[in-house]
């Protein structure tokens, strides 16, 4: 459902940034606006960051195999980390240059109606995928706040089509006002000056995206609720005198990774540990649909201490 739900908004998202594209690039050349060639740019890369998103998805949803035991869904966060990367490098970079020479160099906008109208329309068709993406985005969050739901969500593909739409909006916004302000006041260099801004809200977006995306290609664990259910499950589990260690990974959005070190009543026959090891296994994964490899490990309590501090000596 995750997968479907984020394929949706990107492919919203592509088709209402492809088509804005091509509007602002004629815009730009009929009238020499630097504010609508950075927001043409901006469209550009959003239409590439969707179709990278779309690759992303579909190399993540491969099986594993023998080069990648534990599957490609580390694939998802390379490719939104690409994203954040291409969002600074191309969009804020070349915002940043087109709006200093326009500073340095400002003339009048040429036949600025065909801008506002271009940059009204945009703000229409960009708050459509908006509203899109922040439906989507809502749904996953539940009664969670925005912050909390990016900071724990591990399909990092929802929030970045809607941070970029944000942006796009606000960008959209910033170039109209550059374009009235600049024809009003007769001030040419305030087109060159929304530009400026255009990269700033681009460079913003980008940073963002990539703290988010590298917390998540670098290893995250699972949702504190969920580690907090697989001890409860090992702890109860008869047979089970002690839980060493647990430790948990997202290799994707919906596959987490499962290495308990458990203590285990001494008597207890190497048959009977196996049988205790499967229904700890069959339970968290009922538990936690989630919950891809489980890897359970027997081990004493004080085995278990001294292979830590050797390994950390």
């Amino acid at each position: 459902m995750a997968s479907h739900t984020s394929k949706t908004v990107i492919y919203a998202a592509l088709a209402g940034n492809t088509a804005i594209a091509l509007t602002k690039f004629a815009a730009a050349g009929f009238t020499g606006s630097a504010a609508m060639l950075s927001e043409a740019i901006h469209s550009v890369v959003d239409t590439g960051n969707q179709l990278l998103l779309l690759f992303g998805l579909r190399r993540a949803a491969k099986p594993a195999d023998a080069r990648h035991p534990f599957g490609y869904g580390l694939q998802l966060y390379f490719y939104t980390f690409v994203v954040a990367v291409l969002i600074f490098g191309v969009g804020a970079i070349v915002s940043f240059m087109h709006g200093l020479e326009k500073v340095k160099h400002p003339h009048s906008i040429e036949h600025a109606w065909v801008n506002y109208l271009v940059l009204g329309l945009g703000i229409v068709f960009e708050g459509g995928v908006w509203l899109v993406a922040l439906k989507a985005f809502n749904q996953q969050r539940g009664s969670r706040s925005i912050i909390a739901e990016i900071k724990s969500s591990k399909d990092p593909t929802v929030f970045t089509v809607l941070f970029e739409d944000t942006a796009a909006l606000a960008g959209l916004v910033i170039a109209l006002l550059g374009v009235f302000l600049s024809e009003a006041l007769d001030m040419p260099v305030l087109d060159g000056v929304a530009s400026l801004l255009i990269g700033g809200i681009l460079a913003v977006t980008a940073f963002f995206l990539a703290a988010e995306s590298q917390s998540l290609l670098t290893g995250e664990a699972a949702s504190h609720e969920t580690r907090v259910g697989i001890n409860r499950i090992a702890r109860a589990e008869p047979g089970v005198v002690g839980l060493n260690q647990a430790r948990t990974m997202h290799f994707g959005p919906n596959e987490v990774f499962v290495a308990l070190s458990l203590d285990f009543e001494d008597s207890l026959p190497a048959g009977e540990v196996e049988r205790i090891v499967t229904r700890i296994e069959r339970k968290l994964r009922e538990a936690y649909p989630e919950i891809g490899q489980v890897f359970i490990e027997a081990q004493s309590f004080d085995a278990d201490r001294r292979g830590n501090d050797e390994a950390e000596a």
